[in-house]
């Protein structure tokens, strides 16, 4: 982990940015800004030695943020229903540039992308593995209308940023993270779900993902930022095993004792499958040390005990 350093990172009380900037403040000066609406959720973030700062991203006033950063993980993220392109494009892009151009000099700025942001593959094949290369576009994405074109515009920015500044990035495409922190991420809710006797709905049999545990993405971390550059290293975050929502659901089944019932409804012109090959990331990171199996059952015992 790093040390001596000071960091910035934004949406600091989000599920995967908590465990890190928990774990960082440890040995070294970290600062987390976000709007804060909830004010528990600042106390929860500074409470584990974190200095917050309230700031919207989307207002994109940084005039009491100092600018003397060592390093930058930009991992807060607008991601709200309705179709307005114009407020998620200034919050995810706008607010991303204008970071970054505060925080220039910086060693380094990790900028987190998602999934999302590949076009879905013409044959809709499920087990389709995305290559940071693949072409990128609109994902339908039910929930979030407005993401994937906002996230591509980020990254778009993001690199722009990484030449005119002189700024090492890397943007790194998330997968499914999870962990027992916050909602715990896809995994964990669909666990919920499961142990409060509710169906899990998904679009497709098989739904495929990479998903990868917390414990990994703070282990990581420095790596990823040891790896960018202002030409900007783009890679897929993700677990190193493929599996399917039917099949962690049928695992959560089995540490419960129930029978998990999973119901699929498709949703046309999305993704089917998020398998991602990841040899670009494991090249700076080296593996994952958390299997799926493993992580969903710490997660488990923590939530609902050794059953």
């Amino acid at each position: 982990m790093l040390r001596n350093e000071k960091i910035l990172i934004t949406g600091p009380a989000g599920q995967i940015a908590f465990p890190m900037a928990r774990d960082l403040a440890k040995d070294n000066e970290v600062w987390g800004i976000a709007r804060f609406s909830d004010p528990s959720t600042q106390k929860m973030v500074e409470d584990v030695g974190v200095r917050t700062l309230k700031v919207d991203l989307g207002e994109c006033d940084f005039t009491e943020l100092p600018d003397d950063f060592t390093y930058v993980l930009h991992l807060a993220v607008a991601q709200v229903p309705g179709f307005d392109f114009d407020d998620s494009i200034r919050t995810n892009a706008v607010g991303t540039g204008m970071l970054l151009q505060h925080c220039r000099n910086a060693k380094a700025a990790l900028v987190m992308s998602t999934h999302s942001v590949y076009r879905p593959p013409a044959d809709g094949d499920p087990w389709h593995v995305f290559h940071e290369t693949d072409p990128l576009g609109e994902v339908n994405a039910a929930h979030s209308p407005t993401y994937s074109m906002s996230k591509i515009s980020q990254e778009a920015v993001a690199r722009a940023c990484a030449r005119m500044f002189d700024l090492p990035v890397t943007i790194a495409r998330m997968n499914a993270s999870y962990g027992p922190d916050g909602t715990g991420g896809l995994p964990i809710m669909q666990m919920d779900a499961l142990m409060a006797g509710n169906p899990v709905t998904t679009r497709w049999d098989p739904c495929m993902y990479n998903p990868i545990h917390t414990d990994d993405i703070t282990s990581q971390a420095e790596a990823l930022l040891v790896g960018a550059t202002n030409e900007t290293t783009v890679v897929n975050w993700a677990g190193d095993e493929s599996v399917s929502v039917q099949e962690w659901c049928a695992f959560i089944g089995e540490l419960a004792g129930i029978e998990p019932v999973v119901n699929v409804v498709e949703q046309p012109g999305t993704l089917r499958g998020s398998v991602t090959d990841n040899t670009r990331r494991a090249a700076l990171t080296g593996p994952c040390k958390v299997g799926w199996r493993e992580g969903i059952r710490s997660v488990f015992e923590q939530r609902y005990g050794n059953r």
